[in-house]
C-alpha cells in the first residue's frame, strides 16, 4: 500500500512529501507538483481546444462524446481518426524533447547544453536523410537511421571532447561544430537527391506534425514511454553526477558509464521524434529552463521539463495550424520564432551575469 508522508524529519530548505511503499521509497516535491497540475491542466485545454477547432468545427461535448465512443458519426472521424494522433504526438513528442533537453542540460551543467545545439538533433536527421533519400521505407527504417545517426554524433562529439573525463563547456563547443558540418552534409545530400525527394525531404526537415495518422504516431509513442520510463529511472544518478564526478563517485556512482547511459537515452529521446516529425528545435532548449524557473529547484527535473515541454509543444502546434488558416505551417517554425526570442533573453541575461 503507497503511503504519503510529510517529511518533517530533514530540512531540504523547500516542502517536500515520502512516498513510501513495498517496492519504491522516494521524494516529492511539493512545489514540482504544484507547477505541474496547472501545466498539465493547461496541456488539456491546448488537446481539446486543437480537437474542436479546424476546417470543421466540433464542439467540446462532441469531443467528449467521442472519447466514450457516443460521437455522431463525422465527429467521431474528426476527433478520433484526423485530430487526435496529431493532438497526442504533440503531446508526447514535447515530453520527449523536454526530457532529453533536461538529461544534455544536467549532463553538461549549462543550459545551452541541449540536443539541438549541440548536433544530435542534427546528426539524427542526417540519419533519417541517408535511409529516407536512398533506401526509403516507412517508420521502422527512418527510426533505426535517426537513432544510429544521433548515436554515432554523440559519440564523436563525446570522444572529440573527451579529455580526462567529458566537460561541459568543451562537449557543447564540439558539438556546435560536428552541427554545423553536418547541417552542410545534410544540405548536400538535399541537393544530390531528385526533385521529388529533395522537396519531401526539405519539408519533412522542417519539422512538421501535419498528416500524422495513428501508424506513425502509436509506435512513437510506445518508444517515447518505454525510454522515457528508463530515463526517469535513472534519474537519481543523473541527479548525483550535478554535483561533480568526485562526489558521484563517492556515492557509489560510476561517473563515466552513467554519462553514456544518460547520452544513449536522450539520443533515443530525440531520434523517436526526429524519425516520424523531423528535426523540431529549441523545445529541449527551453523547457528544462523555464520548468526550473518555475519549480525554482536547484538543478533540472525531468518530470516538470517533460511536462513543460508537452505544453509547448502542443500549444505551438495549435499556433502553427490557426495563425495563418487555412494555410498550416510546420510546427518546427513556430518553434523556431518562439525559441529564437528564448535563446536571445538567456544570452542577453548570462551576459549581465558576466
Amino acid at each position: 500500500m503507497t503511503r504519503l508522508d510529510q517529511s518533517n524529519r530533514t530540512d531540504f530548505g523547500r516542502s517536500t512529501a515520502v512516498v513510501r511503499n513495498r517496492w519504491l521509497s522516494f521524494r516529492v516535491d511539493i512545489r514540482s507538483i504544484l507547477v505541474c497540475i496547472p501545466l498539465i491542466l493547461a496541456a488539456l485545454a491546448v488537446a481539446v481546444a486543437s480537437l474542436a477547432t479546424g476546417d470543421y468545427d466540433v464542439s467540446v461535448p462532441q469531443v467528449l462524446q467521442a472519447f466514450a465512443g457516443d460521437a455522431p458519426g463525422l465527429a467521431q472521424t474528426i476527433v478520433m481518426e484526423w485530430r487526435l494522433p496529431r493532438v497526442l504526438a504533440a503531446l508526447v513528442f514535447g515530453a520527449a524533447l523536454g526530457m532529453s533537453g533536461g538529461i544534455f542540460q544536467s549532463m553538461t551543467r549549462n543550459p545551452l547544453g541541449s540536443p539541438d545545439i549541440i548536433g544530435f538533433n542534427t546528426g539524427a536527421y542526417t540519419g533519417a536523410l541517408i535511409v529516407m533519400l536512398t533506401i526509403g521505407g516507412g517508420y521502422l527504417g527512418i527510426a533505426a537511421g535517426a537513432l544510429v545517426g544521433g548515436i554515432l554524433t554523440a559519440l564523436a562529439v563525446y570522444l572529440l571532447a573527451y579529455r580526462r573525463g567529458s566537460q561541459g563547456f568543451r562537449l557543447i563547443i564540439v558539438g556546435i561544430g560536428i552541427s554545423a558540418m553536418l547541417a552542410a552534409f545534410n544540405h548536400w545530400l538535399i541537393l544530390q537527391a531528385e526533385l521529388e525527394a529533395a522537396l519531401a525531404a526539405a519539408v519533412w526537415g522542417a519539422g512538421s506534425l501535419n498528416g500524422i495518422t495513428w501508424e506513425q504516431a502509436a509506435p512513437a509513442a510506445v518508444v517515447v514511454a518505454v525510454v522515457g520510463l528508463g530515463t526517469l529511472a535513472a534519474a537519481r544518478r543523473m541527479q548525483l553526477l550535478e554535483m561533480g564526478d568526485d562526489a558521484a563517485r563517492a556515492l557509489g556512482v560510476r561517473a563515466e558509464p552513467t554519462r553514456l547511459l544518460l547520452l544513449v537515452l536522450g539520443v533515443a529521446l530525440t531520434a523517436a521524434v526526429t524519425a516520424v516529425a523531423g528535426p523540431i528545435a529549441f523545445v529541449a532548449l527551453a523547457a528544462p529552463q523555464l520548468a526550473r524557473r518555475l519549480t525554482r529547484s536547484a538543478g533540472i527535473t525531468l518530470v516538470p521539463s517533460a511536462v513543460m515541454g508537452a505544453f509547448l509543444l502542443a500549444a505551438s502546434d495549435l499556433a502553427a495550424q490557426r495563425l495563418f488558416a487555412p494555410i498550416q505551417l510546420p510546427v518546427g517554425v513556430v518553434t523556431v520564432c518562439i525559441g529564437g526570442i528564448y535563446l536571445v533573453w538567456l544570452l542577453a541575461r548570462e551576459a549581465r551575469k558576466s
